[in-house]
């Protein structure tokens, strides 16, 4: 656990310090281009600075190890953290939808500022830089099987796509539809509330002990059936607590065995699920005896 939090923060720290660059350069953009689509941009990504850092929270919390009062240990720490960049991501998409949605009841189009060139630059780099975002910290979540660092990756992704957002706006503007620089920032407030969204169901799903995918329990039930001795398996009961698998599983024997023989088939159940599957942090198998 702990190599795995090293990694979500090492990769918490660098997202950060360019998004604050990012963010600064978009900013200055759409100050200068006069760009309401830009700034609301440069707003989602100076959101992405304090996301991280709850990312970082959660992972340091999480990798805390088992003490009296919480013999399971902290992994659902990381889901907190989900599930507050959630939040988070909603009140952000709520805001710039709300101001987009101000400028175009307001009407008066004529009247809109015609964004500049920098703004269209601008938008263009955030596309590249926080799409590269995206994949790197999707990588380190996938290897680390870290929900919040996996939250993370889908903000940046979220920012891509609303840069994408801005770019269409502020080019339309610049042509002629002074009007489509606050459309995009309705569009843009869409996609953050969408991906809002995905996060908070995902965090919520490992905070109540949902079972994991069919096809990690079927490799779960193939694996186990591949040991010696087992004849069965009665019951397979999966359950994600945080970024952490527990598996409890009943199965069947030759009910003749001995109480020896019988545990250490057990066991050779026990250490192939664990060893097969890394992040699972506990595996629990009762031998019942097979059906005459």
């Amino acid at each position: 656990m702990k190599r795995s939090g090293n990694v979500a923060v090492r990769v918490s720290v660098i997202t950060i310090i360019i998004n604050l660059i990012l963010s600064l350069f978009k900013f200055l953009a759409g100050i200068i281009g006069k760009s309401s689509a830009m700034l609301s941009d440069a707003v989602h990504s100076a959101s992405d600075v304090f996301s991280t850092l709850v990312v970082i929270a959660g992972v340091k919390m999480a990798e805390k190890e088992e003490d009296e009062a919480h013999p399971y240990g902290h992994e659902r720490m990381e889901c907190v953290a989900a599930i507050l960049l959630a939040v988070l991501l909603a009140l952000v998409g709520i805001g710039i939808g709300v101001e987009g949605l101000k400028t175009i009841l307001a009407g008066s189009y004529e009247t809109l500022a015609v964004p500049g060139m920098i703004a269209l630059v601008a938008a263009v780099l955030s596309i590249v830089v926080k799409e590269w975002m995206f994949w790197y910290a999707r990588a380190a979540a996938k290897k680390t099987n870290s929900a919040a660092l996996m939250a993370d990756a889908w903000h940046h992704r979220s920012d891509a796509l609303s840069s994408v957002g801005s770019f269409v706006g502020i080019l339309f503007a610049r042509i002629g539809f002074p009007v489509m620089d606050a459309v995009a920032g309705v569009i843009i407030s869409g996609c953050i509330l969408k991906a809002a969204y995905d996060v908070f169901k995902d965090g919520l799903d490992k905070m109540v002990d949902h079972s994991c995918d069919i096809q990690t329990e079927e490799e779960i039930r193939q694996l186990t059936l591949a040991v010696a001795g087992v004849k069965g398996i009665d019951d397979l009961k999966t359950r994600l607590f945080g970024a952490k698998l527990y598996v409890d599983m009943e199965i069947s024997a030759d009910g003749n065995l001995t109480l020896t023989d019988a545990h250490w088939i057990a066991e050779q159940v026990h250490d192939a699920v664990e060893e097969t599957f890394p992040h699972c942090k506990h595996c629990m198998v009762h031998v019942n005896p097979a059906a005459e």
